[in-house]
């Protein structure tokens, strides 16, 4: 069954061996830009469509938050049409997740609940914006401000994917089969026409093969950052991605690692996609 707080070995924890699942996805999509975002601490100024995007998702996350509380989100939704329709899209979709609970089934149901695990060195925190759990398993709830990715290979590949069901499975009772794990798109529900007025979701069912997996490649990822964590610190950078990979277009070191205008490097159109790798998780 399910313990409010997952528990992990003492060791020693540093900096350095703190991750989470945006950190993994950088480094699997290039391990470069983890030099220089969490190594060197470069950045780029976030302009001001990215913050008003950043500071609505929080907004969104604090009203999930206080509605599971049972406190007042009247004062949230008045000042904003879009939440508004969003939060009532949402409820409209999944009306069985807000149900009040019958006396027969007992649930654990927690907001924004965390949960650590310390694999091989490396702490891992993850935090559930819900999680339900009985006794025949567990739903992780997530809430995503922004557009459903139209591959779904890209959502089954993302590190928080994979991350969340096998930390939940590692940290309680629950066998990989009876975890699954939701995104619920809100923004689906603000697009204004009569074809789509709910929230989209999509759902990842876990198994015992894909947590094998995923341990698999958790520890292949993990010894690579232990080699490039070494030679970095004898002068030799972390590995750039390929080219062919299309995407540097957007990456704000594309000058810095000799990639932008004048360079000869060219990306095509259609490599263009969403960096959902590189959408961290809301903490409030």
């Amino acid at each position: 069954m399910m313990n409010a707080n997952a528990t992990r070995e003492d060791f020693t924890v540093s900096r350095q061996n703190r991750l989470s699942q945006g950190q993994l996805n950088m480094l699997q999509t290039c391990p470069r830009k983890f030099q220089y975002t969490y190594l060197e601490h470069l950045s780029s100024p976030v302009t001001p469509d990215q913050r008003e995007k950043m500071v609505w998702g929080s907004r969104f996350h604090l009203l999930m938050q206080q509605r599971e509380l049972g406190l007042p989100v009247e004062v949230l939704l008045q000042a904003d049409e879009q939440m508004q329709r969003c939060y009532q899209g949402l409820l409209e979709a999944a009306p069985d997740l807000f149900k009040l609970e019958s006396p027969g089934n007992r649930q654990f149901r927690a907001a924004e609940h965390r949960r650590i695990m310390n694999f091989q060195g490396y702490l891992f925190t993850v935090i559930y914006d819900l999680i339900i759990a009985d006794e025949t398993g567990a739903q992780i709830l997530d809430w995503k401000t922004y557009p459903l990715p139209k591959k779904e290979r890209t959502l089954e590949e993302n590190w928080q994917t994979r991350l969340y069901p096998f930390v939940l499975a590692e940290t309680s009772d629950y066998a990989p089969e009876d975890i699954t794990m939701t995104y619920w798109f809100v923004q689906s529900a603000d697009k204004g026409d009569d074809r789509q007025s709910k929230s989209e979701s999509w759902t990842f069912y876990y198994n015992r093969a894909k947590h094998q997996e995923s341990a698999k490649y958790l520890t292949h990822l993990l010894n690579q950052l232990q080699t490039w964590s070494q030679e970095y610190e004898m002068s030799q950078p972390f590995p750039q991605v390929a080219v062919s990979e299309g995407v540097c277009y957007s990456c704000p070191f594309v000058t810095r690692c000799q990639r932008g205008e004048g360079s000869g490097f060219r990306v095509n159109e259609g490599d263009r996609m969403t960096a959902f790798s590189d959408i961290e998780e809301v903490e409030l």
